[in-house]
C-alpha cells in the first residue's frame, strides 16, 4: 500500500504511516461495471455495426425510424384490432342468442359499428405514432445484446425515460376522456425493453424488407432489428440457436 499522504509505502497490517503519522483506511478496489458503449469500443468487431464483446455476447446499436417503418404502428394496430374483435364477437353471440331478426338487420348494424370503432382506432394510433416519432426526434433506438441463451432487446435509457413520461400522458389523457384505445396505446409505450430465451421460443419469422426478425415464445414476443447487411447473420444465429421451434 501506498500512504496517500506522503506517498510512502506501507505494510500490509499497518495502521499508522511510520513516516508521516497519517492513518490508513483500507478500501476494496470495486471492479466497475462496464457501460454499453465500452464493452462495444473494447470489443471485436464482427461487423460495422455488430461487435463480439469480451463477456461473449454480441451487441450492435439499431436506430429505426418511426415514420418510414412501420413495424411498430403494425404491432400496436394487432393488439388493440384483437381487442376490439374479441369484444365485437362476444357482442355478436349476445344479440344472436337474444335478438329475433338478428339476420339480417342487426347482423349488418353490428357490423357497421365494428367498423366505424376500427376507423378510429387506425386514426387514433396513428396520430399516436407520429406524436411519439416527435417527441423521440424521430428514431426509435435500440441496442441488442444476443448469446447463446437468448437476445435482449432495450431502447436507450434517455428514450426509454422520455417514452415512460409520454405513455403516462397518453394515458392519463385517455382516461379523462373515456378513450379506452387512447389509455392502451399509453400502456403499451411503456415498454421499453424485452428479452427472449432460446430454449422457449416457439416461432421465428423474419421480414427483411423492415428489417425486423419476430421471436415469438409462448407468452412473450420480441423484434430484433438488424440492418440489411447483418440480417442473415443474426436471422442465422437465432435460429441455429432456437431448438424448439415448431
Amino acid at each position: 500500500m501506498i500512504c496517500k499522504k506522503c506517498g510512502a509505502e506501507l505494510g500490509d497490517d499497518i495502521k499508522f504511516c511510520p513516516q508521516c503519522g497519517e492513518k490508513i483506511t483500507k478500501t476494496r478496489n470495486k471492479k466497475s461495471k462496464k457501460s454499453v458503449s465500452e464493452l462495444i469500443s473494447e470489443g471485436e468487431r464482427v461487423s460495422d455495426n455488430i461487435t463480439l464483446c469480451s463477456d461473449g455476447k454480441y451487441r450492435w446499436v439499431y436506430q429505426m425510424s418511426i415514420i418510414k417503418n412501420p413495424t411498430i404502428f403494425i404491432l400496436v394496430w394487432k393488439i388493440f384490432f384483437f381487442i376490439i374483435l374479441g369484444i365485437f364477437l362476444i357482442t355478436m353471440i349476445s344479440d344472436w342468442i337474444n335478438w329475433d331478426d338478428f339476420f339480417p338487420d342487426r347482423l349488418l348494424t353490428n357490423l357497421k359499428v365494428f367498423g366505424i370503432i376500427l376507423a378510429v382506432m387506425t386514426a387514433i394510433i396513428f396520430i399516436s405514432i407520429l406524436i411519439y416519432a416527435a417527441y423521440m426526434g424521430g428514431k426509435y433506438v435500440v441496442v441488442f445484446e444476443m448469446d447463446e441463451s437468448g437476445v435482449n432487446h432495450k431502447q436507450i435509457d434517455w428514450q426509454a425515460k422520455k417514452a415512460a413520461k409520454l405513455s403516462a400522458l397518453t394515458f392519463a389523457s385517455g382516461a379523462a376522456a373515456g378513450n379506452i384505445t387512447t389509455m392502451g396505446v399509453g400502456l403499451n409505450s411503456v415498454r421499453s425493453e424485452m428479452n427472449s430465451d432460446f430454449s422457449k421460443v416457439r416461432k421465428v419469422k423474419a421480414i427483411p424488407r423492415r428489417n425486423v426478425i419476430k421471436v415469438n415464445e409462448k407468452f412473450g414476443h420480441n423484434q430484433v432489428y438488424a440492418a440489411a447487411e447483418d440480417f442473415e447473420f443474426v436471422k442465422g444465429f437465432i435460429l441455429s440457436h432456437c431448438t424448439n421451434l415448431k
